[in-house]
């Protein structure tokens, strides 16, 4: 057989050991622009005698909607996706190239964990690519689909990545589902253990999607907004119905083209990527209903981790506040959420673009010092007119908290009554740029976006 020949039969072999990722590379990215790398990688399992086609991985580059984008894709048809030592310095060097490149980089992963037989010398691979991705965050995007079952140290990509895919057969683990299963003494089938809707206290799931077009359609939509923080748009709109109805439903009517990241897991903390008047934004919708929302440390984590992405891409950061504070319960005061509140101011006070606020219902005591407070960093704060912004929320709640025989009980109500809760008191010391009727926040905002956004 001449050298062309066995090409083109190694070639028929790799493609055929790999025919199904391709596949789903090829719902992702632009038709015939995946380019593969190292792609004749082959080495041999010990322990089952077999040849690892690929390392077990197929990655390259590729154009999504004309944007430039590193793959890595694991071949669950090779040793269940099993991971080697090969497969991770395979990995990690598409991952150097990213960095070389300023390339985001999307990883479509499925396997069952480690080969059987590699012992230490994969868990130093494993390191390697774990710290490897973890330098890539805050300098080039990362995107995980979970792209079947994801089991092991592996799993740890998905909470590194900026943005995590889920769709209905996806199961994440970093043990097996089985063993989990059994150490909860419960027979529980393996979405139950590490499907999106069992992960909610994770905060790793970004999106829960039917299809791998579905993730296209968002990694695009990101991207946009990533590469053009300025395009053109309607600039001078009001939104009437905000003067009937305020809510954060109705709020949303703000945006154009809003995508609503982890919306699976406390959802009283919407985190939105939009435009405003075609100014790309972070913003942070507080949904509190008639009451307004109370924190814990997974909202808190919530809020912080999106700030940090804000940070890392150099988006305006905007919070739509109805915060009370922290909630008044044994569980929470013992718990990550003083810490979470630290972490979350420090990561605000590196945020380098326009910080703005609006109090749309409530900011009251730490709901206003951490999200609307000019000390803490806010270059611009408005409240709507009907919006309440007080150090209690109540007279009642004054005195509970106060807790105090001596207290003039007359004065207190006075003091903390509603009508001292209008936020033209705030304005008056400073504290407020603008009291505005609800239906202009849209022009507020663009006119402070276009004055502060680099």
């Amino acid at each position: 057989m001449d050298k062309i020949q066995l090409l083109q039969a190694r070639k028929a072999q790799l493609t055929e050991a790999s025919k199904e990722i391709r596949a789903h590379i090829n719902e992702v990215v632009d038709e015939e622009s995946f380019v593969e790398l190292s792609a004749f990688s082959f080495s041999k399992n010990d322990f089952y005698g077999e040849e690892a086609e690929g390392e077990g991985v197929v990655t390259g580059f590729a154009t999504i909607s004309g944007y430039p984008f590193y793959i890595v894709a694991q071949n669950y048809k090779v040793l269940s996706g099993g991971v080697s030592k090969a497969n991770c310095d395979k990995i990690a060097k598409c991952l150097d190239a990213a960095e070389k490149n300023s390339t985001p980089v999307v990883y479509l992963l499925n396997t069952q964990g480690v080969q059987v037989g590699e012992g230490v010398t994969v868990l130093e691979g494993l390191g390697k690519l774990l710290l490897r991705s973890t330098q890539l965050k805050g300098v080039v995007p990362q995107y995980v689909v979970v792209d079947g079952e994801v089991y092991g140290s592996a799993a740890m990509l998905a909470a590194i990545a900026d943005f995590t895919f889920f769709m209905k057969k996806s199961v994440l683990a970093v043990n097996s589902p089985f063993v989990l299963s059994a150490k909860s003494g419960k027979n529980l089938p393996k979405e139950e253990v590490g499907g999106a809707k069992a992960l909610t206290k994770t905060g790793i799931a970004s999106f829960e999607v039917d299809s791998l077009s579905e993730v296209r359609a968002n990694i695009i939509a990101i991207s946009e907004l990533i590469d053009m923080p300025m395009v053109d748009a309607e600039l001078n709109e009001a939104v009437p119905v905000l003067n009937d109805t305020v809510t954060a439903d109705t709020l949303m009517s703000i945006f154009e083209a809003p995508i609503e990241v982890c919306a699976s897991y406390e959802s009283e903390v919407k985190t939105v990527l939009a435009r405003v008047g075609g100014i790309a934004v972070a913003a942070v919708v507080f949904d509190g209903g008639e009451d307004g929302v109370e924190l814990n440390a997974a909202k808190l984590a919530k809020i912080k981790n999106f700030a940090e992405f804000a940070c890392c891409y150099g988006l305006p950061f905007v919070t739509f506040t109805d915060v009370k504070g922290i909630c008044p319960c044994t569980c929470v005061n013992n718990s990550r959420v003083m810490k979470e509140a630290a972490e979350y101011l420090d990561m605000l006070d590196t945020i380098d673009t326009a910080k703005i606020s609006v109090v749309y219902k409530k900011a009251i005591g730490l709901g206003y010092s951490l999200f609307a407070a000019k000390s803490v960093g806010f270059d611009y704060t408005c409240a709507f007119a009907n919006a309440k912004i007080a150090l209690f929320d109540s007279v009642a709640g004054a005195r509970i908290e106060l807790n105090d025989e001596k207290a003039d009980k007359a004065a207190l109500a006075a003091k903390y009554a509603d009508e001292n809760a209008d936020p033209i008191n705030a304005a008056k010391d400073g504290y407020i740029d603008a009291v505005i009727e609800p239906q202009f926040v849209k022009q507020y905002l663009i006119a402070s976006l276009q004055m502060l956004a680099r």
